[in-house]
Parts: C-alpha cells; structure tokens; sequence
C-alpha cells in the first residue's frame, strides 16, 4: 500500500534534488536536453551565492520572508486555537457544521480568483474601500502604489484563508479531552476562562508543539499565490512583496539566470531544514514527549 506513495516521493523529491547542482553551474541550456545542459555548462563554485548576497536582494527577501512567516504562524496559532475553543463551546452541533464549512470555504479558492475580489475592495477608481472613504469625506488611496498598508493586508488574507483549515486539528484535540478534567474544575469553583486556561490549553500543548515544528520547516517558503497574485506584481511594492519564491520565479522569468536561481532555492531549503533541526531539539528540551525525531 506504501508503494505508490514511496514512487511518487522518489520521482517527485528525491530525484529533483540532484539537480541542485545547477546551483553551482554557469547553467546554459543546451538543444540536447537537460543532461547535456547540465554536462556543457561551467563550474563556478559558490559564485551564484556571492552575486546573491552581494546584492541588497538578499537581505530583504530574507527579512521579508522571515517576519512575514513569523507573524502568520503567531496570528494562525492564535485564531485557530481561540475559533477551535470557541467551535467547542457550542451546543448546537449543526452551527458548528455550518460555521466549520464556511470557515472553509476560502481555504479551497486559488490566490488567482482571491486577487479578483481584493480587486473588487482596494481598486483605485472603483473599489468598494474607496468608496467608502470618499462618502465619509476622505480622499482615495492609491492601495496598489501604497506599499504600508499591504503588510497588514498580507496577515489578513493570509488568517482568513486558513482559519477553517488550521482549526480542524485543534477543534478534534478539544473535542476529545476527557470531560472529567472540566468536572473535576467545576468543583473546585473554576469558571469558563480558567477551565479553559488550566484545562484546555495545556492539553493542546503537545499538538501545539508539533503543528509548530511542521511549521518552522517550511518558514523559509512564502506563499507564492498570495505575494504574487493578490498585489497583481505590482512594482511599487516589490519592497514588501518580495519574498524569496516571488524573488525566485521574478528572477527567472526576467534575466533567465537559472543559477542564480536555483542559489537561491537551494539557500531556502538550507535554511529551512536547519530550522526546522533547531526548532525539534528546542521542543525536545521542553517537552520530550512532542518531539518528531
């Protein structure tokens, strides 16, 4: 039954990554295929991480990637535990169902058609935002030229996309705490927020513990969809909409630079894993029970 499974990472994981090689290659493609590109083009060591972080590229698609990541697993971690508490609550299971689908809802819409209805709010002569600053007497933002306000923006859409998928897990943890804890609570005088604080949450720990190392590996890769599609590559806020997969793919598209690129990538997925390493033995540290290996 594993097998398929295993074919698929094989070809699709383990095979790629020989060709991180490209890294280090003055690569040129070549009429003959991709092999013979790889084979024709010149060594050139560490040259594509110089030109790299020579550049002033490096420094701000790194701090871009790196806040932008930390504030949405803060802001996630947060919303899905409070939506999750607040899911369990209920006593009318059919609103749970409804809430939870719609919760979901957005989590299953491309960036692509996302980008359309922040269109329809931020557009600059007609969008439903402006509109309603000029009826309250204000002037129209230009929000597409305006780089301050799209970090806020970013944490928003970014929440309000997966909140409904980042609650399931939380809310089947909730559900299945053993309700003699909050009776035992209820005797001692504890109202709803301390059974919540000293019965709910440090049984979501373990979880917590493991959704956040799962996390922290892949702090280093930003969500292409919604740096790229939601701003519409706007130049004007290429200074808080680069990160590094829009860094990547912008480089490729517009110099072709296959080695410079592929740096790049590799220097991310470095990155990540060394995270992800640090983050396991921290929480081995902690809490020896929530570690992944």
């Amino acid at each position: 039954m594993a097998l398929p499974g295993a074919i698929w990472f094989v070809f699709f994981f383990y095979i790629p990554v020989l060709a991180n090689v490209v890294a280090f290659k003055d690569f040129h493609i070549s009429p003959d295929g991709f092999f013979a590109s790889l084979k024709e083009s010149p060594w050139v060591g560490f040259d594509n991480f110089k030109f790299l972080f020579a550049s002033n590229d490096a420094w701000l698609i790194t701090k871009n990637t790196l806040l932008y990541n930390i504030v949405f697993l803060a802001f996630n971690l947060f919303f899905a535990i409070a939506f999750a508490i607040i899911m369990s609550e209920l006593r009318n299971k059919k609103l749970v169902k409804v809430y939870h689908t719609m919760s979901l809802l957005p989590y299953f819409l491309s960036w692509v058609v996302i980008s359309y209805f922040v269109y329809a709010f931020l557009s600059p002569d007609k969008g439903i935002v402006n509109q309603w600053i000029n009826n309250m007497g204000g002037q129209s933002i230009n929000w597409y030229a305006d780089p301050k306000w799209w970090p806020f923006i970013f944490v928003f859409m970014n929440v309000w996309k997966s909140l409904g998928y980042n609650s399931i897990i939380y809310y089947a943890s909730v559900v299945g705490i053993d309700q003699s804890y909050y009776e035992a609570a209820m005797v001692d005088g504890a109202n709803k927020w301390q059974q919540i604080r000293n019965v709910t949450l440090p049984q979501l720990l373990p979880m917590v513990s493991v959704l956040l190392i799962l996390n922290i590996g892949g702090i280093f890769r930003a969500d292409f969809g919604l740096f790229y599609q939601v701003p519409r590559n706007s130049g004007a806020l290429y200074q808080v909409t680069t990160v590094l997969d829009t860094y990547i793919y912008n480089g490729l598209t517009a110099t072709g630079d296959f080695g410079m690129t592929a740096a790049a990538g590799l220097y991310q997925s470095v990155v990540g894993a060394l995270l992800l390493l640090f983050a396991n033995l921290v929480v081995r540290k902690l809490e020896p029970d929530s570690a992944l290996f």
